[in-house]
């Protein structure tokens, strides 16, 4: 047994994927007998207002550190204000979290840590991470979803200069001092053996699917109603909305499929990019553009739709896949991916025979798949099964918690011995 200090800057009740995805890890180590704490924000980004009236907060230091309960697990939440659309003052709102959750890390525990996990995005959150693990001499797991600043550079939000060698200092700082680097897809690992990361210490550890947690509720149903869903065959985008999305050409495909007869376009979510993607929809008659909606919806949201869409910008999905893919899979629902041919989206979408590849950039390629599936739903439910039995078999929930339950308790095990 471990324990074990979760360091992230989103988990329930944030209603995003990796809020998710960290709750779950958190209690499936949890389950294996590990002794874990989280320390986190307080909700800022699309909170899930039901999940937050079964996590109330408490105050411990004011409301700059707040406590909860999820699911017998102690979590710590230091005060962030919501996420806007100011990159300045997200950048901002990062760095007071990270000087608080410090403090937090020092103080505030119930115990001295043996191992520290954190996912990435931001890169700092490494820096955190080393700092705390550091004070309690205990290694530090670096959970890297997407690697910047790579990502950053491809969707062109950095150039060559001073700012990108700063980023690339910092990464290295943090691979130098990992425990462990795990990354969910085989070309991340590969990527950071391309940028000299000891093999030893990078694991493929894959984002996974809880095929149970989630049931399409099937239409007729009440959002399919209220939204003028039935009927209809319903392509349908629930996310982020921002750069790394391709959501003008999903609009722009919109527009070459007025004609086609009963199709619906549904974008769903939040993001720096809704209120513009909102407005250029205002003239469409075959899209709808709807905010983020609780988690608790999605039954509904998924079972009123016929195919899932998963929109990355081009250089986008080369080192990552949206942890949502094995959801959707899951749910027993086609996809079509706007991804680079050879990306590990593209890869397992044509791997499991779970939908269709359309290329970045075009509208043209997106609009001729989808107006192929409208017109074959048949083919595409069938390609839904399929996906579902796929994910179901490689990417289950238990399978994954076993990965993190092995790296655990060898850190911890190297910790006592060294």
């Amino acid at each position: 047994m471990a324990r074990v200090l979760v360091l992230t800057l989103l988990f329930e009740p944030d209603g995003v994927s990796t809020a998710r995805l960290m709750g779950a890890v958190a209690e499936d180590l949890q389950r294996r007998g590990h002794d874990v704490t989280v320390l986190t924000t307080t909700p800022h980004y699309n909170v899930d207002v039901e999940a937050q009236a079964r996590q109330p907060l408490s105050r411990r230091w004011g409301r700059i550190l707040q406590s909860s309960n999820y699911a017998g697990i102690g979590v710590l939440h230091v005060l962030m204000p919501r996420k806007g659309r100011s990159r300045a003052l997200r950048v901002a709102a990062w760095l007071w979290f990270h000087a608080v959750s410090t403090l937090a890390g020092l103080v505030a525990l119930p115990w001295r840590p043996d191992v520290v996990l954190t996912p990435s995005p931001p890169l700092t959150m490494g820096i955190a991470a080393w700092l705390l693990a550091a004070r309690w001499r205990a290694p530090f797991i670096y959970n890297v979803q997407e690697i910047h600043p790579d990502i950053l550079v491809s969707l062109g939000m950095i150039r060559p200069g001073l700012g990108l060698r700063i980023l690339e200092a910092l990464e290295r700082f943090i691979y130098g001092r990992a425990g462990a680097i795990t990354v969910a897809v085989p070309s991340a690992a590969r990527r950071l053996l391309e940028k000299g990361v000891p093999q030893d210490r990078v694991r493929v550890v894959p984002n996974f699917v809880d095929a149970e947690a989630l049931t399409p509720e099937p239409r007729p149903n009440e959002f399919s109603r209220i939204h003028g869903l039935d009927g209809a065959f319903v392509v349908t985008y629930a996310g982020n909305f921002g750069p790394g999305q391709q959501l003008g050409a999903v609009l722009e495909a919109a527009r070459l499929l007025a004609d086609e007869p009963g199709l619906r376009v549904l974008l769903v979510g939040g993001g720096i990019e809704w209120t513009r993607i909102a407005d250029e929809a205002a003239g469409l008659g075959n899209v709808r553009v709807l905010p983020y909606q609780p988690f608790a919806r999605m039954a509904a949201i998924y079972g009123s739709t016929d195919v899932a869409l998963v929109p990355l910008a081009g250089g986008a999905g080369l080192q990552a896949l949206p942890s949502k893919v094995y959801q959707i899979m899951g749910c027993g629902l086609p996809l079509v991916a706007i991804a680079d041919a050879g990306s590990d989206l593209a890869t397992l979408i044509e791997e499991a025979g779970s939908g269709a590849v359309a290329t970045p950039g075009s509208a043209e390629s997106l609009a001729e798949t989808l107006r192929a599936a409208a017109r074959h739903p048949d083919r595409w439910r069938a390609m839904g099964r399929a996906g579902r039995a796929h994910v179901v078999q490689h990417y289950n929930r238990n399978q994954v918690a076993e990965r993190y339950d092995s790296i655990v308790r060898g850190l911890a095990t190297s910790r006592v011995t060294t």
